[in-house]
């Protein structure tokens, strides 16, 4: 169902009905790790797919930044220049 890179690809899938009674598939909420990083400060222009390539060395591991984050959207951590966000250890 994900690739086997995608932050759900071990994460156990559920059955249920939606509001019209249609059987659907949903993946199961999954707990997140603690965090063992650093803080990582924003400047203007970051990326999390070139800080995770830096980091990482695989530009497509960001949602482990994300992760660790407690924004919901991942693209809104490199919005403002001069934030703080955590970044896992590889």
């Amino acid at each position: 169902m994900f690739l086997k890179t995608s932050r759900y690809s071990n994460t156990e899938t559920l059955t249920t009905t939606d509001a019209r009674k249609r059987e659907v598939k949903a993946i199961k909420l999954r707990r997140l790790p603690e965090l063992n990083g650093d803080d990582m400060m924003i400047v203007n222009g970051s990326q999390l797919d070139v800080m995770s390539k830096q980091q990482y060395r695989d530009g497509t591991r960001f949602w482990h930044i994300a992760d660790a984050n407690t924004e919901l959207e991942a693209n809104a951590l490199v919005q403002t220049s001069g934030r703080k966000i955590k970044t896992p250890k590889p």
